[in-house]
């Protein structure tokens, strides 16, 4: 009895060595290109976080430069409204001041006088 259990035993393990063997050289191949994917894949997923972080900050610079362009340009519109403020006054003396005679003479006179000639 002693015998044919072990007979037994040994057939299984035999046989369990054997199943493993042939599992493993089924399933090695499958599974080595599984992981060479994995791989490209993490390498793939790596650059991709790359490029966005850049994306990233490209896109912080542009709002940063918009912002100093906006800025830029409220001024330059206060400066401009500033001056201008100035010129529509002078405009509204010279319509306002009373000149006789021939009109291109009197407007000549009143230019030169706004302009120190």
């Amino acid at each position: 009895m002693a015998a044919v259990l072990f007979g037994s035993a040994l057939l299984i393990g035999a046989g369990a060595a054997g199943g493993t063997w042939l599992a493993a050289d089924h399933y090695r191949p499958l599974l080595d290109q599984a992981n060479k994917e994995a791989a490209t894949c993490v390498a793939a997923r790596d650059n991709l976080s790359g490029l966005a972080a850049e994306q990233g900050k490209a896109i912080g610079d542009l709002a940063l430069a918009a912002n100093e362009r906006q800025a830029g340009a409220e001024k330059a519109v206060g400066e401009a409204r500033a001056g201008a403020d100035v010129d529509y006054a002078a405009a509204i003396r010279l319509q306002q001041e009373q000149s006789g005679g021939d009109q291109c003479a009197a407007a000549t006179s009143i230019i030169d006088k706004e302009l120190g000639l």
